[in-house]
């Protein structure tokens, strides 16, 4: 019979995070996971090889961009084959990696599939022997959600994990689903030569992030794309011998080569024998857990994307980090003021703290600034004057509440703002920190400038600081 001290079921950002703290606080652990080393779906089906395949789509971009300042490229030549092959590559360099740096920690894992059998034991599908804990912690991450009627047994349709597989490029591509993981795909295909529809059943894309933010990006995401049809749904898809015969409501019909779903994931919480404990799930099959993701049972903890929204590994990390430091015997509790949203389209979007949408519906006096990249050197530099940098402040203690930036790099750009809720900062210490010139970062820093009244490169006053 194996025993541990602590095991970590799941083996993503959240579970190896939680896996190598608990090591390095002097735990006796061990991490079962279906894959031979760390990473989850993360690093092998989502986060790394997606960000692989935009680089590439980025690159493609900007050689086609360049010919207005003078440099000319003919048409791309690409190997889907090679390209990945390279992101399998990227992949492979980083979860070997985290597979040494297991071994480095003398964590124990066991691939396959646990299951509890009760509060303190687990069976491992493949292992002999069963697995004894003093405590647990449930790491499973998600998977792509596939509703009913478009659950059809096709190779033409997709999810996310085959689409990053890269077997071809499809001359037309139905994309279901206007949120990030749609928009970043098709992104990726457009780029690559497919002529790309996105169909989104909400009023606009990206619900959930300011408008004025996700206009910026919808003008290029509608140049980009065949077509964006919003408030449309499918209605029905049946395959065919030369593809997808999609039905949309509003009444269409169109066939496609391929059809890529992404309207959502679901937490892998199925299977794991949580009938055996004292764990519990909401309703939408979550498992309850506290500020320390305690679950039912005290000493299993839940962490990442089965421990509710927003569904994100560096969420998923931090928690666990913290479960492990808990279980160490720390009083830490999981209380962010902010986790950043990055989406890496182009241009990216990012946002953390409570967007301008949530204080006004939720009745938070605000005040909002607005910064027009138009407005900045580098961006004119960069060609890319389409951006723009927004802050969502405190009207009487002028702290800053959220932080919205769309535009090359945003993702890289947020950052500063989500120190700077955490940090409960104020427009002035972000006005009178100094920025290098010429950065894209200068852009928050007038931002601030913006709410005094007082920016260099926009028009306009209001009373000074008090």
């Amino acid at each position: 019979m194996t025993e541990v001290d602590v095991v970590v079921i799941g083996a993503g950002p959240g579970g190896y995070a939680a896996a190598f703290m608990a090591a390095d606080l002097g735990l006796k652990t061990l991490t079962i996971d279906k894959e031979e080393n760390p990473g989850g779906a993360c690093l092998y089906r989502g986060c790394i090889p997606s960000k692989a395949l935009l680089h590439a789509a980025k690159v493609i971009n900007e050689a086609r961009e360049a010919s207005h300042i003078g440099i000319s490229f003919g048409q791309p030549q690409i190997d889907v084959n090679r390209l990945a092959e390279w992101k399998r590559e990227v992949v492979g360099q980083l979860t070997g990696g985290l597979g040494q740096l297991r071994k480095a920690r003398d964590v124990q894992h066991i691939q396959g599939t646990a299951r509890f059998i009760d509060n303190h034991t687990l069976e491992v599908e493949g292992h002999d022997e069963p697995v004894k804990f003093k405590h647990a912690i449930l790491a499973t991450g998600s998977r792509p959600v596939v509703p009913g009627p478009l659950a059809i047994d096709s190779k033409k349709v997709m999810t996310s994990t085959e689409a990053l597989d890269l077997e071809d490029i499809p001359g037309s591509l139905l994309v279901i689903g206007g949120g990030y993981i749609g928009l970043e795909l098709g992104t990726v295909y457009a780029s690559l030569g497919s002529k790309v529809t996105v169909v989104e059943m909400m009023d606009g894309l990206l619900p959930g992030a300011d408008r004025d933010l996700v206009r910026v990006l919808s003008k290029n995401v509608h140049s980009m794309m065949h077509e964006v049809l919003l408030k449309t749904r499918v209605v029905e898809m049946v395959e065919t011998m030369v593809g997808v015969k999609v039905t949309l409501d509003p009444a269409r019909e169109e066939t496609f080569d391929k059809v890529l779903i992404a309207v959502g994931r679901r937490p892998n919480t199925e299977n794991l024998g949580l009938e055996n404990t004292k764990i519990e799930l909401d309703g939408h099959g979550f498992v309850k857990c506290d500020a320390q993701g305690r679950t039912g049972e005290s000493h299993i903890f839940a962490i990442g994307d089965i421990s509710g929204q927003p569904m994100l590994a560096h969420r998923a990390t931090h928690q666990g980090r913290l479960a492990a430091e808990v279980i160490h015997g720390s009083k830490a509790v999981f209380e962010p003021h902010a986790i950043p949203a990055v989406v890496f389209t182009d241009p990216e979007l990012a946002w953390a703290g409570i967007t301008e949408g949530e204080a006004k519906e939720q009745g938070i006096a605000h005040k909002v600034a607005r910064f027009p990249w138009a407005a900045s050197g580098r961006s004119l530099t960069l060609g890319r004057t389409d951006g723009l940098t927004k802050l969502i402040l405190d009207p009487e203690s002028e702290r800053i509440l959220g932080v919205g930036i769309v535009g090359p790099g945003a993702g890289e750009l947020i950052a500063e703002g989500t120190l700077a809720i955490e940090m409960a900062a104020t427009a002035e210490d972000l006005s009178l920190t100094i920025h290098a010139h010429p950065t894209l970062s200068e852009t928050v820093m007038e931002t601030a400038d913006v709410f005094f009244g007082n920016s260099t490169h926009v028009a306009g006053r209001r009373p000074a600081r008090k």
